[in-house]
């Protein structure tokens, strides 16, 4: 009897951690020469891909994504020198980035296909550039997970860290100042841009070169406060296109200050205000009608200092007015009052035109012709040189924003630090709790309106320079341009309630992305409804989470951080909870 074996199919083992890295390495430095040919034949799309040897701006997205990719993955391998380019794990950073890659030059080629109606529209290069992205994002998904805690960090020289701050906020600026200059007839390279650059940041975050940096930049407070202030001066010097994006600057500067403004109000105090925009718009009205504006009903022309102050205490006493009746509401019916409240002011507006009520505000049509500024003998309405370059009337307003921006990131940062502030946040927190501890609820809650109507005025009187004009369809409380009660107050959640660059952040996202993105101005409501459903579900705290919120919503996990950088969360938040709150009562 003869004895017969069946050939058993041999399984493949699976492929090794090295050998995907190494794939990984292979798919990205293919990505990089893929930038270097041609992605569609004609110019006739925006940014001319058709030219080999010199990528364009959306080809440069593509190449940088690769890069990344590549040192992820080279740090991965254990080359010497790239280690600290995933202190917590490589797998998860690795496979974000390569995916924002392929999502990046994928979205290239769909827009050139949609853009030129055609398949055949694509030269070899894009189609070469989409597989080669794509193998990185595949051998990285396969990767297993090696998610570790952090090993502690080595001290580094003082001077190595300065150079880390510095060239870390130059590379900000950078990325910052590209996306701002981005042609408005491009929306294809901001949309890529947005791609790439929400999934690399989650990247850092994700590997935790982000939490060493920040401890970087803790231990080097007054270099970092320095950095942050020469960044922001810089970036005027360095507008290639003049005077054109620096209004979107100024802008979002005077978004950002309302919107801190508003973060005492709801991130410190818990006091949900849907009709902040009013008190911005009262110191609007104010500073237009005291400046010398041909059609203001006064007819006195304050110097700029004298205005500031005007609106600050105009829009100050107006909170304590509002405030003093309506405070000792809580939850929806207070937000109900103060939504009413910001009707109310624009309706009154509108009928301050000598027929329905007194003339004072011109009604509908508003005060126009609100001259420039002129201050000490500057006039911020004309183009000056400073160090051989040119700033024009913007680029002047862009930078007394950046002084008042200063001046309200101090007062916030001290008022929260103080025992009013811990106040604030023991009423926050329990108002019962906190009253039955000595705080007196009520008047700490009329500080906080006050203070922050007041810090909204003074960005009113700015706005109302800018510009030129004041108008009731100003201050809305939903609406396509803001800022409007409805973003702001998305701002201040989306960024972070109860910290001071969270909502410097969301302010700079809600209004950059309608002003680059025009052509979808009637879908913004469902787009920032649509974002901020997804951000409750994914990140609750916030983009720049206060450390209380991250332990509160994420007590049953580790995303909060690893266990030394919880119990220090942990001790913060005690700070300002029943500790705090007995100091404040004290």
């Amino acid at each position: 009897m003869t004895d017969t074996t069946i050939d058993q199919p041999v399984a493949k083992a699976p492929a090794t951690p090295a050998a995907l890295l190494w794939t990984i390495v292979a798919g990205s430095v293919a990505t990089v020469a893929s930038a270097f040919l041609a992605w569609t034949w004609t110019t006739a799309f925006p940014g001319n891909l058709t030219i080999y040897g010199n990528p364009a701006p959306l080809q440069l997205l593509t190449l940088v994504g690769a890069v990344l990719t590549g040192l992820y993955a080279l740090s991965a391998l254990g080359i010497k020198g790239l280690g600290w380019l995933t202190p917590t794990g490589a797998r998860k950073p690795l496979w974000i980035v390569a995916l924002g890659t392929f999502a990046t030059t994928l979205f290239t080629a769909i827009s050139i296909i949609v853009e030129l109606g055609a398949l055949v529209d694509l030269e070899p290069g894009a189609g070469f550039a989409v597989i080669a992205a794509a193998v990185p994002a595949i051998a990285a998904y396969k990767l297993p997970d090696d998610t570790r805690k952090a090993a502690p960090a080595k001290q580094l020289p003082s001077w190595a860290e300065v150079l880390i701050i510095v060239a870390v906020f130059a590379l900000g600026l950078f990325v910052v100042t590209f996306g701002i200059d981005t042609d408005d007839s491009e929306p294809q390279l901001f949309i890529a841009y947005l791609i790439l650059v929400a999934f690399s940041v989650t990247a850092l975050v994700k590997s935790g070169i982000t939490a060493r940096l920040s401890q970087i930049t803790a231990r080097n407070r007054q270099v970092t406060i320095t950095a942050s202030l020469v960044m922001a001066i810089a970036f005027p010097f360095i507008q290639q296109s003049g005077d054109t994006y620096t209004l979107i600057a100024v802008n979002i500067l005077i978004f950002a200050t309302v919107a801190l403004g508003l973060n005492i109000v709801v991130g410190l105090a818990g006091l949900l205000d849907l009709g902040y925009v009013a008190f911005l718009g009262v110191g609007a009205y104010t500073a237009a009608l005291v400046s010398g504006a041909t059609s203001s009903a006064f007819g006195v022309q304050f110097p700029f200092w004298a205005a500031a102050l005007t609106g600050m205490a105009a829009s100050l006493v107006f909170g304590v007015v509002i405030g003093a009746p309506t405070l000792r509401l809580r939850g929806d019916y207070l937000a109900i009052v103060t939504l009413g409240f910001g009707e109310i002011f624009r309706i009154a507006m509108g009928n301050l035109d000598g027929t329905s009520g007194p003339q004072i505000t011109n009604g509908p049509n508003g005060i126009p012709n609100i001259p420039q500024l002129e201050f000490f003998g500057y006039n911020f309405g004309e183009p000056h040189t400073v160090l051989g370059i040119t700033l024009g009337a913007y680029a002047n307003y862009y930078l007394l924003m950046i002084l008042i921006m200063a001046l309200v990131v101090v007062v916030f940062s001290r008022a929260g630090n103080s025992r009013i502030g811990r106040a604030w946040v023991a009423i926050r927190e329990d108002e019962t709790a906190a009253t039955a501890m000595g705080i007196n609820g009520f008047r700490v809650k009329l500080v906080a309106f006050a203070l922050g109507a007041a810090l909204a005025g003074l960005a009113g009187t700015v706005q109302a320079h800018v510009n030129t004009t004041v108008v009731p369809e100003n201050y809305v409380f939903a609406g396509p341009v803001p800022p409007n009660s409805a973003f702001l107050l998305a701002a201040v959640i989306l960024g972070g309630m109860g910290t001071i660059s969270g909502p410097i952040v969301g302010s700079a996202l809600l209004f950059l992305i309608p002003a680059k993105l025009s052509f979808l101005q009637d879908y913004q409501l469902l787009g920032f409804g649509i974002a901020l459903i997804l951000l409750m579900r994914f990140r609750p705290e916030g983009l720049i989470a206060n450390k209380r919120a991250q332990l509160e919503f994420h007590e049953n996990d580790d995303e909060a951080g690893v266990p030394e950088q919880r119990q220090s969360a942990e001790a913060d938040a005690d700070a300002t909870s029943g500790a705090g709150a007995a100091k404040a009562g004290a």
